[in-house]
């Protein structure tokens, strides 16, 4: 499987590169709207910088992604942030860095790579989380037959997210979409002979993996 990858938590990383500070954030969007948002905050926050560059890639396979070198030479900042996005095969992921000038220029070469880095660090500072497409169950079934489910589901690799002990006890399984085959006609075999009920099934795309 070919996995994408994601921030789980912000991430605010400063580098100083000949004397400017470059200032990279990152944020986690799942949608166009949500990193146009976060690029809007960090401006605004940081609205005597000198260049507040930006980048996001969105999309289950990273189909959707806009830069912008927001005053720098052109090709200089968004596009380092994108490849350093790229080169870590990342989506659903925003960032801007925003740049306090120092008063030595970079040159283009040198911006290019102080974009660049400047990503590079936030990417490095923790690892990233994987990125998974999953499908999960939610059934219910008796307090007999509880244990041995529990036990059988373990035999497919998923994963029991969730169980509720009520009138009936309530499972909730996660499992990747591109094997999930093997145990949905288990379960729906399960369910032609009663042993469980109210099988439904909902699909997460590009959730974080913890």
């Amino acid at each position: 499987m070919n996995y994408f990858y994601s921030v789980e938590k912000d991430r605010k990383v400063e580098t100083k590169i000949k004397r400017s500070i470059f200032i990279a954030h990152l944020h986690y969007a799942a949608t166009m709207k949500e990193a146009k948002e976060f690029i809007s905050q960090v401006s605004a926050e940081h609205k005597t910088a000198n260049h507040n560059c930006w980048a996001y890639i969105i999309g289950e396979k990273g189909e959707t992604f806009h830069s912008s070198d927001a005053g720098e030479p052109s090709g200089t900042a968004g596009k380092p942030i994108l490849n350093a996005f790229k080169k870590h095969n990342m989506t659903n992921i925003v960032a801007v860095v925003t740049r306090y000038f120092g008063g030595v220029k970079l040159g283009i070469r040198g911006l290019i790579e102080a974009y660049g880095k400047s990503v590079e660090n936030a990417i490095q500072q923790s690892p990233l989380k994987k990125l998974l497409n999953l499908i999960v169950f939610h059934l219910s079934t008796s307090y007999d037959f509880a244990e041995k489910l529990k036990y059988n589901i373990k035999s497919f690799n998923a994963i029991i997210s969730d169980i509720n002990y009520s009138e009936k006890v309530e499972f909730h399984i996660s499992n990747e979409e591109y094997k999930k085959k093997e145990l949905e006609n288990y379960l729906i075999e399960l369910e032609k002979v009663g042993k469980i009920a109210n099988l439904e099934t909902n699909k997460k795309n590009n959730h974080r993996e913890h």
